[in-house]
């Protein structure tokens, strides 16, 4: 039944009840917001239905839209399942609109275009007057509260107005109030009369600023144009100018770029020399180590009871062994000052004589 009322309503795609199987909330939403459109073409519910907030809101808005327009209660927990149940909720929304559609005697499916929106126009039309009904069911009970509040003032406005009736009327208290109506009015229409006097006027003054105004642009325009046409005075001496403020420019950016490659080769050449520091440092943390080492050594075999030839002996070996340590740690210095000194030929050890 669903199927047939969707066709005979004129829904552009086929729909079959196993698209309702599984939970198909696509083409729920797309149902619902066809036949929101189809009840009210001015209707502005949301078709966004991305998230499942957003889904929410949606479905809430087409319950509360179906219960305040159309008065069909509608199970929101069933709708948003999107299955074979969401079915009988939409049910009750095209049932209705089946049954409109047979009242107005539409036809089924095979309608024609023409026909289809010609439905569509009339039923905007009667939801209009169904507006119209409305605001004028609010008006009415708008002004029956005011009526029945000026009835219970009646007792009082009785009083009142059987002494007005009862009073005699003053000839000369009544001629004197008709007097002043008159005047009041003959003031009005006096205005009137002055303001439709003045129309004229304005509109002549209006014309005159209108020309007056059309005078001025015109003479602007042409001293724009006197303007745009002249040359300036000093505008030779301007353009060259600017070349030459070109050319300082271009030779700033050369100096500028030869400035930036010299400072990044500078930066080069300190980071080398630092890792060359640190190289013959721990070199010569190296050197210091083994002539410590070779101290002790030294001090432990001179401990020993040898003759004095021996000590001679030793004496001439640690002397040489002496100068090529010596020479060795100058050469390291050398080579941590960055230049090659003078080198010093000789022994730690005094000659035998005060010559020597």
């Amino acid at each position: 039944d669903f199927t047939e009322m969707m066709r005979a309503l004129g829904y552009p795609r086929l729909i079959s009840m196993e698209n309702f199987h599984t939970p198909n909330f696509m083409l729920v939403s797309e149902v619902l917001l066809w036949l929101v459109k189809r009840y009210e073409p001015q209707s502005d519910i949301p078709g966004d239905v991305e998230t499942e907030q957003d889904r929410v809101f949606f479905i809430k808005a087409v319950a509360q839209f179906m219960a305040t327009k159309a008065h069909i209660k509608l199970n929101t927990k069933k709708l948003y399942q999107a299955d074979g149940y969401a079915v009988k909720e939409l049910l009750k929304v095209t049932s209705v609109l089946y049954s409109a559609m047979n009242t107005q005697g539409g036809e089924h499916a095979d309608l024609p275009e023409e026909d289809s929106s010609k439905f569509k126009f009339d039923l905007g039309s009667k939801i209009a007057d169904l507006k119209a009904a409305r605001q004028l069911a609010s008006e009415i009970t708008s002004k029956g509260a005011v009526l029945y509040d000026l009835l219970g003032k009646e007792v009082e406005l009785r009083e009142a107005r059987t002494e007005s009736i009862a009073r005699p009327l003053e000839i000369n208290e009544a001629e004197k109030v008709m007097k002043i109506a008159i005047n009041s009015v003959l003031e009005e229409v006096q205005k009137t009369n002055d303001m439709l006097n003045n129309v004229a006027l304005d509109e002549a003054n209006l014309e005159a600023k209108i020309e007056k105004r059309k005078l001025e642009l015109e003479r602007s325009q042409k001293r724009l144009q006197t303007l745009q046409s002249v040359r300036p005075a000093f505008m030779d001496e301007y353009e060259k100018i600017e070349e030459q403020l070109q050319k300082q420019y271009s030779t700033y950016l050369e100096k500028f770029r030869n400035l930036t490659y010299m400072e990044q080769l500078l930066d080069d050449h300190r980071r080398t020399e630092q890792e060359m520091f640190e190289e013959a440092a721990n070199m010569l943390r190296l050197i210091q180590n083994r002539l410590k080492e070779e101290e002790q050594h030294l001090l432990k075999s001179g401990s020993n009871d040898d003759s004095d030839i021996d000590i001679q002996e030793d004496e001439g070996s640690d002397s040489e062994g002496d100068l090529q340590i010596m020479r060795h740690r100058i050469s390291t210095e050398a080579l941590l000052q960055g230049r090659v000194g003078p080198r010093i030929m000789g022994s730690m050890q005094g000659g035998d004589t005060e010559e020597d």
